[in-house]
């Protein structure tokens, strides 16, 4: 028996809440990209008249949509859609520094190509083996020392000034919220540790087999195209896994 999609915003069966009701439809709304990254959703009125709920329960439902990350409510100015952000994809990431001694991180492009696609790198940008993808290669430095290095695949659209944006990044911050994550609509990430082969050991001040911790990513566009795939290389004794549980305490003390 073929089960056919449910087009978004189509009632459930049984007791739903309204505010679940709102978060569910505007969730999936945002996920077949009728309301793209930097978009701005339908006012409070709008949406009170669209789901005829009252002001409290699209507030509620705006704080769930809030809190999962979806949107970003400015004061004054409405609800937005969030865009990927590559640096909450590096799973809370962080380095073993000093906070009290904050360094700036500095990004340097190695390397930027047009090459044609290996077998691999079209097998996951789904393209003919062949086909012309744009190559970055790029290198971050903290306090003047190698701690992580990237290498990225792109499809190559003449259209876009793609090499040319990436040689003004200079920052990590720069390199995260870039061109990565616009117009897109997921990306698909895994973290291993590996050991590090020649050439990131040499970028790294490493010997090559010494331990790091590698971030592949796979993003694709709202038509479910892959667009980008590489990966982040870390050093191991750079870098540790952080999370939390239970309320966040800068929260609970505001």
């Amino acid at each position: 028996m073929t089960t056919r999609p449910v087009p978004p915003g189509t009632p459930r069966s049984g007791s739903e809440p309204a505010y679940a009701r709102v978060v569910r439809v505007i969730s999936e709304e945002i996920a077949a990209g009728v309301y793209k990254p930097d978009e701005q959703l339908p006012s409070e009125a709008q949406l009170r008249a669209r789901f005829k709920v009252s002001g409290m329960t699209v507030r509620r439902a705006v704080n769930i949509l809030v809190d999962r990350g979806l949107v970003l409510a400015s004061q004054g100015k409405g609800t937005f859609v969030r865009g990927l952000d590559m640096s909450e994809a590096l799973f809370m990431l962080a380095e073993r520094v000093a906070i009290a001694e904050p360094v700036d991180r500095v990004v340097h492009l190695l390397g930027a190509a047009i090459l044609p696609a290996s077998e691999a790198v079209a097998e996951r940008l789904a393209l003919e083996a062949g086909a012309s993808v744009v190559y970055l290669q790029r290198l971050v430095m903290h306090a003047k020392e190698p701690v992580m290095c990237n290498r990225e695949y792109l499809l190559y659209d003449p259209r876009k000034p793609i090499v040319e944006a990436e040689l003004q990044i200079t920052s990590l911050e720069g390199l995260f919220h870039g061109q990565v994550g616009q117009g897109l609509r997921r990306g698909d990430l895994t973290m291993e540790a590996v050991a590090v082969d020649e050439e990131e050991a040499a970028l790294l001040r490493l010997t090559p087999g010494e331990p790091g911790l590698r971030l592949e990513h796979r993003l694709f566009d709202f038509e479910n195209h892959p667009v980008a795939w590489g990966w982040f290389t870390c050093r191991a004794d750079k870098y540790h896994l952080t999370s939390h549980i239970g309320p966040d305490p800068v929260r609970t003390l505001g």
